[in-house]
């Protein structure tokens, strides 16, 4: 039997605020993810009832619905920060003690709001239900989306556009910011039960440990690593990696200016307010490391009473990331290519192919696609004679190996034959916006069975004209 908890609450009284959902003046379900919420048993038969266990009905004084607190580093630059437009409605527990967030993207005012209106708009929560559950079937950790639901309200941005709200889930919506949160702004014994209720919630094999905050740190360093390969083994370029945006879940979440990349360039940033290129494609590592700097950071009073002791044991975790980089990187990475196993010279075959896809703007999907299926390759273009010369040599390797057939069911699992191409989604979210669901129910089926190519939807493979992919633009949708 599946239960509402709040032990969230049972931190001190500074990392929340109990506030409740603003309610919706003409709610209208837009998308339900009914997969989903039979399978969490969430009441859905119709619309009251959903909304009425979303927070959304009638105002219920007894509501111990709240927001987080949290502060982050945004763009480098420390600030203080908090849901300012997201509610957590409970945890929903389910049976076999799997735990979940549901929190309202959108969901109305809280005192984290600095003067914003809590609101989301109808378009950036299409997007998000889109790019979360493609992630989803991709394998890779995420937050999931239960619904869109349009609030019937209209929403001030650089224009009027609807508003809605999207219910989400996450194993937890702790992040990196809320420990430096604690750390700032509060005081030994608050930063201490904020890691108590961490590790009891998403690691209690780490209760164990001699040192459990050490422990927390190097568990969530490597999360990070294993997310981030898994991130570039798609394509998927974040955009907004600020600590704020790490949940020490290991998962994926906020999926505001994201994208896939297209043309191979590991420079690509799609985000609009990404100038520098700070948190582009090839830079997730680094900065990967960077924000577990910053969690080493805001854990020092915890890994050691004396601080010079404290930043060694931080400094002697962080010392091992680029080897357990480098090591899941390639294995994930030569898995594209069908190869188990990894050493230094197997490395080169993914460096090689790498450079020449960039110097030839080869897109990403599509080249390892081919690679390990003949169905596809027939309908690919004509590749250049310094590719064909790199592909058979790999070819000769994987034949003297483990033999191609072995070789093209491990790329199966590995490379997606269906993204979310930029266009695609694009194309969807305007006619979703204008009424018809069509064009976007089409993408989100293909999207849900991404490692199997299917002729029938070839077009979806189609990378977009490179004047679109130079011009597109990606916002936060706040």
């Amino acid at each position: 039997m599946s239960k509402t908890e709040f032990t969230y609450l049972n931190l001190p009284s500074l990392f929340y605020e109990k506030v409740q959902p603003s309610r919706l003046p003409k709610p209208e379900i837009a998308l339900l993810n009914q997969a989903l919420l039979n399978v969490l048993g969430i009441p859905n038969n119709n619309l009251p009832k959903l909304l009425s266990f979303l927070q959304l009905a009638d105002p219920n004084p007894e509501a111990q619905t709240f927001a987080q607190a949290y502060a982050g580093h945004q763009f480098g630059h420390f600030t203080m920060l908090g849901d300012g437009r997201a509610i957590i409605i409970g945890e929903w527990v389910q049976a076999e003690n799997l735990r979940y967030d549901i929190q309202l993207k959108g969901g109305g005012r809280t005192k984290y709001s600095r003067g914003g209106d809590g609101k989301a708009t109808y378009r950036a929560m299409l997007r998000e239900y889109l790019i979360s559950e493609s992630m989803f079937h991709l394998n890779i950790a995420t937050s999931r989306s239960l619904a869109v639901i349009k609030t019937g309200e209209w929403v001030q941005r650089e224009m009027v556009v609807e508003g809605a709200v999207l219910p989400r889930i996450m194993k937890s919506h702790i992040r990196i910011g809320t420990f430096e949160f604690a750390r700032h702004f509060g005081t030994l014994n608050d930063l201490t039960a904020l890691c108590n209720y961490s590790i009891n919630r998403l690691y209690p094999q780490l209760k164990t440990k001699e040192n459990s905050a050490a422990a927390l740190l190097e568990t969530v360093m490597v999360s990070q690593i294993n997310l981030i390969c898994e991130w570039m083994r798609v394509g998927f370029i974040h955009g907004v990696m600020n600590t704020d945006n790490v949940a020490i879940s290991g998962e994926t979440f906020d999926y505001g200016p994201c994208a896939f990349i297209n043309s191979y360039n590991p420079n690509t940033v799609y985000s609009s307010i990404d100038r520098d290129g700070r948190y582009a494609f090839k830079n997730q590592a680094n900065i990967c490391k960077w924000n577990i700097t910053r969690f080493a950071e805001a854990l020092l009073p915890l890994l050691h009473t004396e601080e010079e002791k404290a930043i060694l044991i931080a400094k002697e975790i962080i010392g091992t990331f680029d080897q357990i980089w480098v090591n899941q990187y390639y294995k994930t990475m030569l898995l594209k290519l069908g190869i188990t196993e990894v050493n230094i010279s197997l490395c080169d075959w993914v460096n090689e192919l790498l450079k020449i896809m960039e110097e030839e703007q080869m897109d990403y999907t599509n080249t390892f696609l081919a690679l390990g299926n003949p169905d596809f390759a027939s309908e690919t273009h004509h590749c250049s004679e310094r590719f064909s010369t790199w592909r058979n040599n790999w070819e000769k390797y994987i034949e003297n190996s483990i033999g191609l057939s072995k070789a093209q069911a491990i790329m199966q699992v590995n490379n997606p034959a269906f993204i979310p191409r930029n266009h695609e989604v694009e194309k969807a979210l305007d006619e979703m916006s204008m009424g018809n669901a069509k064009p976007f129910e089409n993408l989100l089926q293909v999207l849900q069975n991404p490692y199997t190519y299917n002729p029938t939807f070839h077009s979806y493979t189609n990378p977009p004209q490179s004047e679109f992919d130079k011009k597109f633009k990606t916002f936060c949708g706040t």
